[in-house]
């Protein structure tokens, strides 16, 4: 019921900035909590931002936080994640995902749809 397209993703080195997009479609995706998760080889899915559908409260786990920022764009139907300062334990397939409700939950197990993923690789 709802389509995530995610897109820029990429290699780059450490220290450097990627913005990464994602682009909603479907049923009321302007009405939903969105996230990006991220997911290493042979580690677990994490939770890297939510925001919910008013674009306030937005959440990061600790070892994001004032590197990336996530934001939303309702009127064009887009969530960004901007990171900066990137290390080369970011380097990850991140994952867009929305759930069925405007306020956001941490866990992967709580959003109900997914997209493709971008993989982001960065380098010493």
């Amino acid at each position: 019921q709802v389509q995530l397209v995610e897109s820029g993703g990429g290699s780059v080195q450490a220290g450097g900035s990627l913005r990464l997009s994602c682009v909603a479609s479907g049923a009321a995706p302007r009405t939903r909590c969105m996230g990006w998760f991220r997911q290493a080889p042979g580690k677990d899915r994490e939770a890297v931002a939510t925001i919910p559908s008013g674009g306030g409260s937005t959440y990061y786990a600790d070892s994001m936080k004032g590197r990336f920022t996530i934001s939303r764009d309702n009127a064009k139907n887009t969530v960004y994640l901007q990171m900066d300062t990137l290390k080369p334990e970011d380097t990850a397939m991140y994952y867009c995902a929305a759930r069925n409700y405007a306020w956001c939950q941490v866990s992967a197990a709580e959003f109900n749809y997914w997209g493709q993923g971008t993989q982001v690789t960065v380098s010493s």
